[in-house]
């Protein structure tokens, strides 16, 4: 079975985020705008239990932090992928680094860039034009983050929550 970690931005920023992946993003059907805490990695579902206690006791020593975003970027010439930067605070870094911690996830085949997908799996070309006419867009938007998510892929594809994780003690 496959998993991963994600947060979910608001849904105002969902809404935001969504009206450019209807168009750019082959994946809009199958979960919604998230920013990906820990990548898929495949696991037993009998893991999920274990998974979970671990990710409590992460969430439970984490405090709600901001995440701000605003500019729209690319991972091009690696992959073209536009998406919507957001800014490394170092209480989302800390959590990325404490959850990959918590797996023993040491190969990562990307370094942690904190970002939310807007289009992905473009030609050369689309995503050319796609990101010259968006790279200027400034995209000022902030919020609470207070909880993250432990996901796993259903058969068709698409991703649904295990679990979700408040942060801060209960």
């Amino acid at each position: 079975m496959k998993f991963g970690v994600v947060i979910f931005p608001s849904k105002k920023l969902q809404d935001i985020v969504n009206s450019y992946r209807k168009r750019y993003d082959p994946h809009y059907a199958l979960i919604p705008p998230h920013l990906t805490i820990m990548n898929g990695f495949d696991a037993p579902e009998e893991e999920a239990k274990d998974f979970a206690d671990k990710l409590r006791q992460i969430a439970g020593n984490t405090k709600p932090f901001t995440l701000k975003t605003s500019k729209i970027s690319s991972f091009q010439p690696v992959n073209n992928v536009i998406y919507f930067k957001i800014d490394p605070t170092e209480e989302l870094l800390n959590l990325h680094a404490e959850i990959k911690q918590g797996f023993n996830e040491q190969r990562s085949e990307y370094a942690f860039v904190p970002h939310i997908t807007i289009g992905q799996k473009l030609s050369n070309d689309e995503h050319s034009d796609v990101f010259g006419s968006l790279r200027m867009t400034k995209v000022n938007h902030e919020e609470t983050v207070d909880r993250f998510h432990l996901l796993y892929q259903l058969e068709n594809g698409s991703w649904t929550v295990y679990e979700t994780f408040r942060l801060g003690k209960e």
